[in-house]
């Protein structure tokens, strides 16, 4: 990549999504090419197809929860976590010039926007709220159908793009509604000049009685802060899981003994990418 030409970004949903909002403010001040994809899977086939540089997924939010499969792409990508960022999410009730929210009869919105701000819309109970693909994307349809009585839910970024007016801007029912985006690359960079460091890891554990309680309790001699673990099925094997775990630590050094202290109680242990700690996006 030539040092005038843009990163290519891809994200998850069309322009003016959440995703455009959190890679612009991931990336900035450099400018940066934003590619649209459908799906999670259509993001990763980009990297894979060298079409991005750059991937950046939601992988949870405060208020609705992680967003599983996203755990296992990204394991099964081989691609790394080069840095993270914590978006405010505010959401926003848009719909055509000239419309007000007393006119509509159906609002779209992709459906974790819709669970973060169901209690605004318990005050309309005229207006249908309908699931969609994704936030910007019922935004844009919105805009360029024209379609009258209809509104969505998205971010002030895509009112903007789809020329559309703010009806009700913080619909979201938790004012403390943050989503965390992982920023996914080729190769993860273990040169990381601020501390404290971040690390991503998976495991398995067979059947045994305190397996789990022998890793955390590794982790704790190391000096390794445990600020997130998560249990998927494991697909094929029943009541077997794997394990999703984040880690704060001082001394990279420490990381690397801790990390294969715990190999022998564990399975396909693995890393997702070491990376600093994401900075809130107020």
């Amino acid at each position: 990549m030539s040092v005038n030409q843009k990163k290519r970004i891809a994200i998850q949903g069309g322009f003016g999504a959440f995703h455009e909002v959190a890679a612009i403010r991931f990336f900035e001040p450099e400018e940066v090419e934003i590619i649209p994809r459908n799906t999670f899977n259509d993001l990763f086939k980009s990297l894979r197809d060298r079409k991005a540089d750059y991937g950046i997924l939601a992988i949870e939010n405060s208020i609705a929860g992680s967003i599983l499969p996203n755990y296992n792409l990204l394991r099964e990508s081989n691609k790394k976590i080069i840095g993270e960022i914590f978006l405010r999410i505010r959401l926003n009730l848009v719909a055509l010039p000239g419309q007000k929210t007393e006119d509509l009869h159906e609002v779209y919105s992709h459906p974790m926007a819709i669970l973060q701000s169901q209690s605004f819309f318990d005050k309309y109970p005229g207006i249908r709220v309908i699931e969609s693909v994704d936030t910007a994307l019922s935004a844009r349809e919105i805009g360029e159908k024209e379609l009258q009585g209809v509104g969505a839910i998205a971010s002030e970024l895509a009112a903007q793009k789809f020329n559309l007016e703010v009806l009700a801007d913080g619909i979201e029912t938790n004012p403390l509604n943050y989503t965390r985006f992982l920023v996914v690359s080729e190769n993860g960079n273990h040169q990381i000049e601020e501390k404290p460091y971040k690390s991503s890891i998976y495991f398995t554990l067979s059947h045994k009685i305190g397996s789990l309680s022998k890793i955390l309790s590794i982790l704790s001699f190391y000096n390794m802060n445990l600020t997130k673990i998560q249990s998927i099925p494991v697909v094929g094997k029943e009541w077997e899981y794997q394990f999703y775990a984040d880690l704060i630590f001082e001394d990279y050094e420490l990381y690397q003994q801790a990390f294969h202290a715990i190999r022998p109680f564990t399975e396909g242990l693995g890393e997702l990418g070491i990376y600093p700690i994401g900075k809130k996006i107020i």
